[in-house]
């Protein structure tokens, strides 16, 4: 499978649009022409470098199978194309899950947590979903922790 090329994300810091230090920060707020329908796009709350956290979830089994992160156009490309995009910290660049490995996320539903800072992107996910081949990013992951009792 081929992956088409990501428009250029917007240099330069939001507010003045300068580098700094040499690096070219992501937006840290929409772009003025954001692809989201407008309340969305002021329902959101971003990181610094204009991201959100996309929680993806198997929408049949509540499996949680990875964290990525979305900007608006990753996000407005996974609403419309009933696949998942993110946008890669470290390459800098969109990814579709699944064009290169085949490891497909089907959205089945989309939701914003109560203050807008989190995503849940439920999916019908095709083998692993983990870059490492695992199922989730989260097996055999699992840290010591003390557990709690309710009442």
């Amino acid at each position: 499978m081929s992956e088409q090329p990501a428009p250029a994300r917007p240099e330069g810091n939001a507010v003045s649009g300068n580098a700094v230090d040499g690096v070219r920060p992501g937006p840290t707020a929409p772009a003025p022409t954001s692809p989201l329908p407008a309340e969305l796009t002021a329902a959101l709350k971003r990181d610094s470098a204009g991201l959100v956290a996309a929680i993806v979830q198997q929408f049949d089994t509540n499996e949680v199978l990875m964290l990525g992160w979305m900007d608006d156009e990753a996000l407005h490309r996974t609403m419309t194309t009933g696949r998942v995009t993110f946008y890669s910290r470290s390459r800098q660049e969109y990814w579709r899950k699944g064009d290169t490995s085949g490891h497909v996320q089907w959205v089945k539903s989309l939701a914003m947590d109560c203050d807008g800072d989190a995503l849940l992107v439920r999916v019908d996910q095709v083998g692993a979903a983990c870059h490492t081949g695992t199922r989730t990013c989260f097996d055999g992951r699992g840290l010591d922790a003390v557990t709690g009792h309710a009442g």
